[in-house]
């Protein structure tokens, strides 16, 4: 590492299929990572626990977590960029959180 690199901030890729992976670690903007032999460049500063892009999501196509969809993209999602409620649309619908809430 060169002086003034910062090193890889660590993801946690939960399931093969998954197009999303968790960070380990706090990431600053333009903090890297890698997934598999990708050098992947974090654009916005997020903290640990959130996830980010590790293949494009196209708009309308699931979000895959723990090798399930988790919802779907509201808009195209590029490699690296955060993934949260802001650019994926829940699958859960109100009517199913009201009933789970009467059990």
């Amino acid at each position: 590492m060169s002086e003034g690199e910062k090193p890889a901030v660590r993801l946690l890729h939960l399931h093969r299929n998954d197009n999303v992976a968790v960070l380990m670690q706090d990431a600053e903007i333009g903090a890297t990572t890698r997934h598999g032999a990708r050098c992947i460049s974090i654009p916005t500063a997020l903290g640990m626990g959130h996830k980010i892009a590790v293949a494009p999501i196209a708009k309308g196509a699931d979000v895959l977590k723990y090798g399930a969809p988790i919802g779907f993209a509201a808009r195209d999602i590029a490699i690296g960029e955060h993934v949260h409620l802001h650019n994926v649309t829940s699958r859960y619908t109100v009517i199913e959180d009201m009933e789970a809430g009467q059990r």
